[in-house]
Parts: structure tokens; C-alpha cells; sequence
């Protein structure tokens, strides 16, 4: 088994790049969703259930430098802290954030329809809905498309990584809960599968409803297959760093002790 794909991206809700390495730091991927979107007259973090159109927003962060690119628009520059520290819900928790100017809000703001702020939380983990670090694997990827019909793209999950299995068995990543992997010079250890909503249907380049994924994967979830009766449509996993370290794609997974 080996890595495959990563990605992430410095903008909460953008579009997911592919980089060829990620160093994971105690707190998660480095660099990944350290920025968010807040609507201001609201205090809300921008959700991409809510808000699918962010897929088409590419954002790159080089030494403090954002760059951000939304078709033939491109707009780049350094963040500017402004002193406003709010309290924004976040899926019905609260989050601290501060709001940053800069050429981003105009550009954004327009794309979206409303008034958006860009935004540093004080932790990353504050705007990220479960785990920091996600895991899916081609096997389930497989599964999967010949379900749906249509071959369903990794990047729609936007996962950290994703994991050629080869010829394991679709959804082995659920039996590695509470297991520890080695990846690269990192470990993570697996803590759960990850609920998914709507945004799985959703094309991770146009933003635009063009797959049945969520459906297929509630049928599942009612019983269809060994695994047991799910609350809600899940796929692939979630964990938390052990050990910090440099992961680079085609490095191998290492299975290891279980919790």
C-alpha cells in the first residue's frame, strides 16, 4: 500500500490542490484550511455544503503570501491582521477568528453573491470537522464508482490522502479504527469513519451537483454489505498525528499496533 494522492488546501472550503509532500505537525497537515471565509454580518464560517461555488476558488500560501486565483482572476498578497477578534459558529460550535485585510474580499465577495471577510482562526482545528488528517482508498474508490455508475475521483472527498489498497477489499480502511500508520516519517492513528453530506456529489473542479454519491453510500449505510447499520452515510477515515514527520506521495502505508 502506498500513498497515491495528497492534498489539501490553505482556504477552508477551496479547491483541494495535489502537492508531492506534506509535513504533519502535532496539529495536522501544515498549511492546510489555516484561513477561512466568515460572513461578517452573521459571525458564521462559510460551510461548502452551503456554499459549493468555493470549489472554483484556488488558493496557494507561500511565506505568508495568499495567492488566489478564481478563473481568469488572479489576487495575491500578505494577510494584514486587523484587531477583530470574533466568536463565528462554526456547524453549531463557536470558533475564534480574526479578520485579515487584503485583495481577497472584493474578488471573493463578488464570486459568492454577499459580503464574505477572510479569516485566521486561532486554531486550525476549529474550523475542520473531524479528524485533521482523512484517509480514502482506491478499493473503496472502486467499490464505489461501480455503484454510482461512473468513476468517482478521490478529490471529491477531499481527503489528505488517498491510499492505492491494490486488491484489498472495498472499505479495509474501516477495520484499521484504532490502528496506528506509518506514512512517510509520520504515524497517525485512526480514529473513526468520517460522516459525509452533500458535498460528495458535488464535481471538486465545477462545484456542480454531477454524481449520486451520497444516496449510494445511505443505501449502504442501511444494510447493504458485512459492515454494520450506519447512522448516517459514511466513507472512508479520520486520524490524529502520533509522530510528526514528512509524507511524500508514493511513500508506503504501514499497518501497526492497534490502541
Amino acid at each position: 500500500m502506498h500513498i497515491a494522492r495528497i492534498g489539501f488546501t490553505p482556504l477552508k472550503g477551496g479547491r483541494h490542490s495535489v502537492h508531492p509532500s506534506v509535513d504533519l505537525a502535532p496539529h495536522g497537515p501544515v498549511g492546510d484550511r489555516v484561513l477561512c471565509l466568515v460572513d461578517p454580518a452573521r459571525d458564521r464560517v462559510l460551510r461548502t455544503v452551503a456554499n459549493p461555488m468555493l470549489m472554483r476558488v484556488e488558493a496557494s500560501l507561500a511565506v505568508e503570501r495568499l495567492a488566489v486565483t478564481l478563473g481568469d482572476e488572479r489576487v495575491s498578497g500578505v494577510p494584514v491582521p486587523t484587531g477583530d477578534v470574533r466568536k463565528v459558529d462554526f456547524w453549531g460550535r463557536l470558533a475564534e477568528v480574526e479578520l485579515l485585510s487584503g485583495p481577497w474580499a472584493r474578488l471573493l465577495s463578488h464570486h459568492l453573491g454577499y459580503d464574505v471577510a477572510l479569516a485566521r482562526p486561532e486554531r486550525a482545528a476549529d474550523v475542520v470537522y473531524g479528524g485533521s488528517v482523512s484517509l480514502v482508498t482506491t478499493s473503496s474508490l472502486h467499490w464505489l464508482s461501480a455503484r454510482v455508475g461512473a468513476p468517482v475521483d478521490g478529490a471529491r472527498f477531499r481527503p489528505t490522502f488517498v491510499i492505492d489498497t491494490g486488491a484489498a477489499a472495498a472499505h479495509v480502511e474501516q477495520h484499521w479504527v484504532g490502528r496506528e500508520l506509518s506514512i512517510g516519517s509520520a504515524v497517525v492513528r485512526v480514529r473513526g469513519v468520517v460522516p459525509r453530506c452533500a458535498v460528495v456529489d458535488l464535481d471538486p473542479v465545477s462545484g456542480l451537483r454531477d454524481r449520486s454519491v451520497l444516496q449510494t453510500l445511505a443505501g449502504y449505510g442501511r444494510g447493504e454489505g458485512a459492515l454494520p447499520r450506519a447512522q448516517e452515510p459514511m466513507f472512508g477515515v479520520d486520524a490524529d498525528v502520533v509522530r510528526p514527520g514528512q509524507v511524500d506521495a508514493g511513500d508506503r502505508l504501514i499497518l501497526g499496533r492497534t490502541e
